[in-house]
């Protein structure tokens, strides 16, 4: 993981990465707390400059919602103020998916030099070293679950999949879309685990190697990109948010995330639940206790409830179990003599419309809290908790996870953990922006929300 610096890089620090680059344009990405990739970008003539001396944004995109409409917070947001995005080169990348142009996602520093205190990219960064200092090396990887439909229709989804979930018949549909999008992600550098056709309508997942929290959310920004990009060459359009229709399942962006020390893995070799050591086991209690607040983090937009709904796999309970795919904290341990390198968590409530800075940072804040308060895991559930009576409810402590935006805010305004790594100005900029968005959409129908939202991520 590169280092945060605490001042825009000096002069000559970037010759390296930008002397063989073909690209003529490169485009500078940063993410706001709505979850909305935004871009800046120069000719490569310029990036030079732009690494020294930083390319301008209005800091009025920490708090705009989805929807481009502008909230002011306590403390920021409104028409005023300049910053700087200075783009990371060390993940600068020809882009194999957009010819002609490269990509590099960006760091936010004030005018004076500084880096500006609601950069979510470093807020990612020092949760990272944070846990880092405390001996631990996490390693995370997003999945990304999306569907296709025509490119020509503008207003509305029209599949291009069909047959049955998982089923050779959908993959039939898309092998050859499906080897061009991977071709472009491995000349982008990023290592492809696997590739399915899913359960929802039209409906497709890939996986991707494992890497530290911060390149895993820049490989996450790049995955979306490329996939946009390539469908695009097929006439078609990627469709990442979380709802596709009001009946039926939508679309995650799961985390996976494993954890080591020096002595070896945290989620194996140890005498706790199904081999974790004491320290992994209390990091996993850590998320298991935040996931409400971390609900408004990673799923909070008016559509991801429509998603996050019982019994479709989303992950609607503050619960764990191994293999429990109703838990919203699914525990895994890989095949019998894989564990020491297999074993890894995964966090099922989170979508597209979630920062993913935002989304590890907040994670691993959440379970290193959970190590300091040297927590532990109460009893894992099996099975659906839908079809608990009460009484197995209460046994269990299962609860649900919050079912609109305002309640997952009210969670996330209620987190100490949380506002403590967030900081003052960038916690009230998500909490802006959570309740803007709660509020506008508190009384818009369904199909009006997923109309909204389908095509903004």
């Amino acid at each position: 993981m590169p280092t945060m610096p605490d001042r825009i890089p000096a002069e000559g620090a970037h010759d390296a990465f930008i002397g063989h680059l073909e690209a003529h344009m490169v485009a500078l990405t940063f993410v706001d707390n709505a979850g909305i990739t935004r871009v800046k970008a120069v000719p490569k003539g310029r990036l030079a400059q732009a690494a020294k001396f930083g390319i301008g944004v209005s800091p009025c995109f920490e708090t705009f919602t989805f929807d481009d409409l502008m909230s002011v917070g306590r403390y920021l947001g409104g028409p005023d103020g300049d910053l700087r995005l200075i783009p990371d080169l060390s993940r600068l990348t020809e882009l194999a998916c957009q010819p002609g142009w490269a990509w590099a996602p960006a760091d936010k520093f004030t005018q004076d030099g500084t880096r500006f205190v609601a950069c979510q990219r470093a807020f990612a960064t020092r949760q990272t070293q944070a846990a880092q200092n405390a001996g631990l090396r996490i390693s995370m990887a997003f999945e990304t679950e999306w569907s296709v439909g025509r490119g020509d229709v503008e207003n509305d989804f029209v599949p291009v999949v069909f047959g049955p979930a998982y089923s050779l018949i959908r993959l039939s549909q898309v092998g050859e879309y499906a080897s061009d999008l991977v071709a472009a992600l491995e000349r982008q550098e990023i290592a492809v685990d696997q590739f399915h056709p899913e359960y929802a309508l039209s409906q497709l997942e890939l996986s991707v190697a494992p890497n530290d929290p911060v390149a895993a959310a820049d490989d996450a920004i790049l995955v979306r990109h490329t996939i946009r990009q390539v469908s695009a060459q097929y006439g078609w359009r990627a469709l990442l948010a979380p709802c596709i229709e009001p009946s039926g399942a939508g679309s995650g962006a799961h985390l996976h995330f494993s954890l080591h020390d020096d002595e070896g893995p945290l989620l194996a070799q140890g005498e706790g639940p199904h081999g974790m050591r004491r320290a992994g086991e209390a990091f996993l209690a850590g998320v298991l206790r935040e996931l409400p607040a971390l609900v408004a983090i990673g799923a909070g937009n008016p559509a991801s409830f429509l998603r996050l709904q019982p019994s479709r796999w989303a992950g609607v309970w503050q619960c764990w179990g191994r293999e429990t795919r109703e838990a919203a904290l699914r525990f895994i341990t890989g095949v019998q003599g894989t564990e020491d390198w297999a074993a890894n968590a995964e966090v099922k409530c989170f979508d597209a419309t979630g920062n993913p800075y935002l989304i590890v940072g907040t994670v691993i804040a959440a379970g290193l809290a959970g190590v300091a308060e040297e927590l532990r895991l109460p009893t894992e559930i099996t099975g659906d908790p839908m079809g608990f009576d009460a009484e197995k409810l209460m046994l269990s402590g299962v609860r649900r996870l919050p079912t609109s935006s305002m309640e997952a805010a009210d969670a996330l305004a209620d987190s100490k953990v949380l506002a403590e790594a967030l900081g003052g100005e960038l916690h009230d900029a998500l909490l802006t922006v959570r309740r803007a968005e709660a509020e506008r959409y508190r009384d818009i129908s369904p199909a009006k929300v997923i109309e909204m939202t389908r095509w903004r991520f």
